[in-house]
């Protein structure tokens, strides 16, 4: 059975929700977003600083700027607490590595500088509503020694096969594309991709593509 590429059906923007007070970041946002017609995908930035913004909005991802608060990780664990479906990526000043692990630790799916480029925004925003993480590699991979090292250690036993296009799939994830662009590179669906990346975590033995990823490049399941 081979790959078929299916036409997509239009959809409607994602709404991206912002807790933001700097106006220029605000403004910076929107910029991005509104000149960002090269893939189809319209994004709608909805700043969430009305009550009652958040529940009316159906947002599922959110920016939060970090130095709008001295409570950052405070607000994460609230956040984890009362609305755990939601998807937060933190804009922070700090690039220490220790600071990033904590942030993702405390709940977020991403974390990016302020002064990140308009297409790191963008590709983090994609990889985070794949499912993935966005941060430095090396944190993400001290959160899951931290996390998962015996799940590894028993997954390392035997080195899992894969078919050739589970392969070309993984080497276009492992290289930190979304779904969409592994989608355009080998000419199938987003559906065919995401059912690919999820027999691939059933076979390396793990339960989300940010191990997948690391688990790969650690024990060279692409050399073999």
């Amino acid at each position: 059975m081979t790959d078929k590429k299916t036409d997509r059906k239009p959809r409607g923007p994602l709404k991206l929700g912002l807790v933001a007070i700097d106006p220029l970041r605000i403004l910076g946002l929107q910029t991005i977003f509104s000149q960002d017609e090269a893939n189809g995908e319209p994004v709608e930035i909805i700043p969430l600083s009305v009550p009652g913004a958040l529940d009316a909005s159906g947002v599922s991802l959110i920016l939060i700027d970090a130095a709008c608060t001295d409570h950052i990780f405070e607000l994460l664990a609230t956040f984890r607490r009362t609305r755990p479906h939601l998807r937060l990526i933190v804009l922070g000043l700090e690039e220490d590595h220790e600071y990033i692990q904590r942030i993702i630790g405390a709940g977020a799916k991403g974390y990016l500088a302020h002064t990140a480029k308009p297409s790191e925004v963008r590709l983090a925003i994609e990889i985070v509503q794949d499912g993935s993480a966005w941060a430095p590699r090396k944190v993400l991979a001290n959160l899951l020694d931290m996390s998962s090292a015996g799940e590894r250690g028993a997954a390392a036993v035997d080195d899992p096969k894969f078919t050739e296009r589970e392969s070309e799939v993984l080497k276009l994830l492992v290289e930190g594309h979304p779904n969409r662009v592994i989608a355009g590179e080998l000419g199938i669906d987003l559906a065919t991709v995401k059912k690919h990346v999820g027999a691939l975590m059933r076979k390396v033995g793990v339960k989300n593509r940010i191990a997948l990823s690391v688990q790969v490049v650690n024990r060279k399941l692409l050399l073999g």
